[in-house]
């Protein structure tokens, strides 16, 4: 691995430990997390009282691969991912969330999630 990525990769490790230390996620408002990878996008809902994840979606689920194929970019589909972990959400009456960037910069994919989970009636 190239000192490049080692510095990048402890960059951001860093700036996620700084961040979950003010982040908890209950049963009433569960913390939003979301990762992304070259390729894809991967949001999950949190209780971190147990420790439990109550519902994930994905640019790989299979519910949104119709979707995800008439989506235009990773910044769409970014934003399906938001509006489908909104849904998810509503399902189990869960309104408002705490959101967890993971350490990434709030731009890009990672503002996309949130915006999509905006539109589809989520408070954070």
């Amino acid at each position: 691995m190239s000192i490049r990525k080692v510095k990048t990769y402890s960059t951001r490790a860093k700036r996620k430990m700084h961040i979950r230390k003010r982040l908890h996620g209950t049963p009433a408002k569960p913390r939003l997390t979301v990762y992304r990878s070259l390729n894809h996008m991967y949001a999950q809902l949190i209780d971190d009282t147990t420790g439990t994840a109550l519902g994930a979606a994905s640019t790989k689920s299979k519910t949104l691969a119709e979707d995800m194929q008439a989506a235009k970019g990773k910044v769409a589909k970014a934003n399906l991912v938001g509006k489908a972990i909104a849904e998810l959400a509503k399902s189990k009456n869960i309104t408002t969330v705490v959101f967890d960037r993971n350490g990434f910069l709030y731009h890009g994919r990672i503002a996309a999630v949130a915006e999509g989970a905006r539109e589809g009636g989520l408070q954070f």
